[in-house]
């Protein structure tokens, strides 16, 4: 696998996050859906992803879910998490992540947005940071201003949580979690 070489991305511009949009299928996941022969599906999320989405919320961080599919297990895991934007079904994705932002009253460049597929790049490159996976298509990758070392459904997304939370704390703010102080 050929490993994409991106520009390091400013800390100012991590702090600057104010909504941090997903695709799920691929980031979130490893992008595979198991489905069974009674027609239930499963998906497999990261704990630590997880954890580092919870972070970012409770430090003030809008977070959403744009997905081409509906699923019910994506819906579970959302409410679980406490993600308060979960689009479903929609393939243009750059259309959804510009609807919320306005309704949020929030411009693009203060959104992340995480996508690994070419209905996601354009998404990628409009928004403030846009981000891809190792294993995303070339659209995505070539869209991205970060492309993280983990990969999707490992790690990924909380790299990303990483890098904001860390860059806000250094700003002077959002060191410490309930209960905990945050190693950054």
């Amino acid at each position: 696998m050929d490993v994409v070489k991106k520009a390091k991305i400013a800390p100012r511009s991590w702090a600057r996050v104010r909504l941090f949009a997903m695709d799920v299928d691929g980031v979130l996941t490893d992008g595979t859906v198991r489905i069974s022969s009674d027609g239930t599906e499963s998906k497999r999320f990261s704990i630590i992803d997880g954890l580092g989405l919870v972070l970012l919320r409770k430090a003030g961080v809008e977070l959403a879910w744009i997905s081409g599919r509906r699923s019910a297990a994506t819906a579970l895991r959302a409410a679980e998490l406490g993600v308060a934007h979960v689009i479903e079904g929609r393939h243009d994705k750059l259309e959804a992540l510009s609807e919320l932002a306005r309704k949020l009253g929030l411009p693009l460049g203060d959104c992340a947005y995480m996508g690994d597929d070419f209905i996601d790049a354009p998404a990628i490159a409009a928004a403030g940071i846009g981000v891809s996976v190792p294993t995303g298509l070339p659209e995505a990758l070539a869209a991205a201003d970060y492309v993280t070392r983990r990969p999707a459904g490992l790690g990924a997304v909380r790299e990303v949580c990483d890098h904001i939370l860390r860059a806000r704390a250094a700003k002077g703010g959002n060191r410490r979690a309930p209960g905990r102080t945050l190693p950054w």
